[in-house]
């Protein structure tokens, strides 16, 4: 296998979406056996009970997870989570199969070390992708990140999430309820307070009644907010969040500030509409998941998304409160060798500091 680094210029000569579907299907083929998916853990995979992290009542053999947006029709999580990833997000997932805005709609912005994009959570629906997932042994520790149909009405939204949830459920270890994706209309306003608490209520009460038909636990539900929220607003999100029961916070996903960019105003401009993500978000993210821990008091597990292209990077996340982390663009820029050099170095931290465990790490930064 030749290494990213010489790789990377000749994708980046493609458009971004056509160089990701060559990517992972390139990916999806040659980790397709469970020999193939043996060689590249035994590679790329960092081994260490100081990495293995509890939370939600599952156990992540270590920190560093695939964010959703990468994998959006769980075609390829199998082959993700042999790269070395402790956890892989699917989708998202809508109840309605939809194939999101036109295309160009995913765009590089390397001064930047980020991504421009407004996908519209193009994905076949959430019978198609239940379908797929019942034909598959899943081996890594899957979750599911769901949205909202771009058809459904936003009075409907909270039928329209059960829908997804009902179908994907008996797949997933924990499932996301993704409300502050900037490239739904009005998805966002799923983010105050009223709509906010009618859904994280129905989706854990429906939960709940799967769990005791089946005999087993609820599944955990986690809330993705937004990085522009303002602090009042992460405040608000975050009391219903634990007043509604919900088991975690992913902090946070892409934003439409522009501010601060090196790439020219013109060149992003011609861009258009989207979320950005990358380095970018990154000093925002870390706020967003200290906010979080401190008005908790660290009691609310957060997963910590946004900028992390480094283990400097996703200990910066764990100090701030984050006990789990995700990586999209920077796996993009830096290549599947980024989780194992991740890893390795979270390792020496937290030799070097004299601790024990990433619990110990986690909110560090506050004490």
């Amino acid at each position: 296998m030749l290494p990213y680094r010489l790789l990377r210029p000749l994708l980046f000569t493609l458009p971004a979406e056509t160089a990701h579907h060559l990517a992972t299907g390139a990916l999806g083929a040659g980790l397709l056996t469970r020999e193939a998916r043996a060689v590249s853990r035994a590679w790329l995979e960092v081994r260490d009970p100081a990495l293995a992290v509890d939370r939600f009542g599952i156990r992540f053999p270590n920190p560093v997870g695939l964010a959703a947006g990468f994998d959006k029709t769980g075609e390829h999580f199998n082959a993700m989570g042999a790269l070395g990833f402790g956890f892989v997000e699917i989708g998202t997932v809508t109840a309605h199969a939809q194939p999101g805005n036109p295309q160009p709609r995913l765009f590089r912005l390397p001064e930047d070390g980020a991504l421009l994009n407004r996908m519209g959570f193009n994905n076949p629906g959430a019978e198609a992708v239940a379908g797929r997932l019942r034909r598959s042994r899943i081996e890594p520790v899957l979750g599911i990140n769901l949205g909202k149909s771009k058809v459904t009405p936003l009075e409907a939204a909270t039928a329209d999430y059960l829908r997804s949830l009902e179908l994907l459920e008996p797949f997933a270890r924990y499932l996301v309820v993704n409300v502050s994706s900037p490239n739904t209309p009005g998805l966002r306003t799923l983010q105050d307070a009223a709509p906010l608490r009618e859904l994280l209520r129905a989706m854990r009460s429906r939960t709940a009644e799967l769990a005791s038909a089946h005999g087993g636990e609820p599944k955990p539900i986690l809330l993705k907010i937004a990085p522009d929220l303002t602090d009042a607003q992460v405040d608000q999100a975050v009391a219903i969040a634990v007043e509604e029961g919900t088991a975690g916070i992913i902090a946070t996903n892409t934003t439409i500030s522009r501010d601060g960019l090196r790439t020219s105003k013109e060149a992003v401009e011609a861009m258009g509409a989207g979320g950005i993500s990358g380095a970018p978000v990154g000093r925002r993210a870390r706020e967003v998941v200290g906010r979080i821990w401190r008005a908790t008091e660290g009691r609310l597990p957060i997963i910590g998304v946004g900028g992390i292209f480094s283990a400097d990077d996703a200990w910066e996340m764990i100090r701030a409160g984050a006990s789990l982390v995700q990586v999209y663009t920077g796996f993009i820029y830096a290549g599947p060798e980024l989780v194992r050099d991740v890893n390795r170095g979270l390792l020496r931290r937290l030799r070097r500091e004299g601790l024990e465990s990433i619990d110990e790490a986690v909110g560090l930064a506050h004490r």
